[in-house]
């Protein structure tokens, strides 16, 4: 497969096996949302006390438990890599937005030296040696 048809965004629903208690499910759902693994598995087990939820969260669960993929090892780099894909995959128009909040800035700083080194100051400066 080309390098064109290859996914580049790594984050996605897999199952952490790292941090399983049986499957690893509500360990992958709480990674991929950024939830707490803890507090995903006791909502699960308390919808499960409910007999209308209990056999869709049990189908549901062993469904995810054969169908998603185990997380690979060495997924992101470091943790800002995987805050920032998760922001994209939650939540794009936030990240996108501080991405071009920051090029705003950059592009407002390169305008200022711009201006001063095209500025004749400059010039007369670099001319007699202060520059």
């Amino acid at each position: 497969m080309s390098e064109f048809y290859k996914r580049s965004n790594p984050h996605r629903l897999y199952r952490d096996k790292e941090n399983a208690l049986f499957a690893g499910v509500c360990a992958g759902i709480a990674e991929y949302f950024g939830f707490n693994r803890k507090g995903t598995r006791v909502v699960t087990v308390l919808l499960m006390l409910f007999p209308p939820f209990f056999a869709f969260i049990l189908v549901s669960y062993l469904i995810l438990a054969i169908v998603l993929p185990v997380k690979p090892s060495e997924l992101y780099e470091n943790q800002e890599q995987a805050e920032f894909w998760r922001g994209v995959s939650n939540a794009p128009s936030d990240v996108f937005g501080a991405l071009r909040h920051r090029f705003r800035e950059l592009n407002h700083r390169l305008e200022k030296m711009e201006a001063c080194v095209t500025s004749k100051e400059f010039e007369i400066d670099r001319e007699l040696g202060r520059r």
